[in-house]
């Protein structure tokens, strides 16, 4: 008698549809009652699930506002890291640092427009009244160092860096520089274009990176 696989396709399925169903309805909650109106049982009656379903496929508050932030900042819902995107690998077909620069500058811009309505409001948020925020505040921060300093290293593989210019201090400049309290500071408080915003994060880096001491 030949036993027959189990075939669960169908189970990953619902699980990852049910799990679009609530990324989506935490990304509209969010737009529309912003952080102070998250909640899992809101996000339940959005999503009509169960707050238990929403807890085994993401997790609570925090873990809801990561996973809605990681989609919303990749454009999709695949598992791809950034540093494997397309975006991130027309960084290493650069010809020049210049065009490097101009092109990070712009991608730069287009995640942060993606991402700043779910940042906007937190990154004025003190989060010390709220450890859910500040959890979340914290891991991306994090991951933003990571992207840095993945960024940086292959800048500095490729064309240097200034004499006197260490290459963790470059890291710290182009972590500082991509920051979303800076886009939220410059286009959301003072109604920068996203266009000139890129334009002065370009000037900024070809200040910091090409410029000779």
């Amino acid at each position: 008698m030949t036993t027959r696989p189990y075939d669960n396709s169908a189970r990953r399925e619902a699980a990852a549809a049910t799990r679009h169903r609530i990324i989506v309805a935490t990304t509209e909650l969010l737009a529309a009652e912003g952080y102070a109106g998250l909640g899992v049982m809101a996000v339940a009656r959005a999503a009509d699930v169960s707050q238990q379903t929403i807890y085994n496929s993401i997790g609570g508050k925090s873990a809801l506002l990561k996973a809605c932030y990681d989609v919303t900042l990749a454009g999709d819902e695949d598992e791809v890291p950034m540093s494997q995107r397309p975006e991130f690998s027309a960084l290493r077909e650069a010809g020049s640092a210049d065009e490097w620069v101009e092109r990070y500058a712009a991608w730069s811009r287009l995640l942060s427009e993606r991402v700043h309505p779910i940042l906007g409001p937190l990154v004025g948020l003190g989060v010390a009244r709220d450890a859910g925020a500040a959890e979340f505040l914290t891991t991306i921060e994090q991951e933003r160092r990571v992207g840095s300093t993945h960024a940086m290293t292959a800048f500095h593989k490729s064309f240097g860096l200034p004499d006197g210019l260490s290459l963790e201090q470059a890291i710290d400049i182009c972590w500082t520089l991509n920051s979303p309290e800076l886009y939220a500071r410059l286009v959301g408080q003072c109604g920068w274009t996203p266009e000139e915003y890129q334009s002065w994060l370009a000037g900024e880096l070809r200040a910091s990176f090409l410029a000779t001491p």
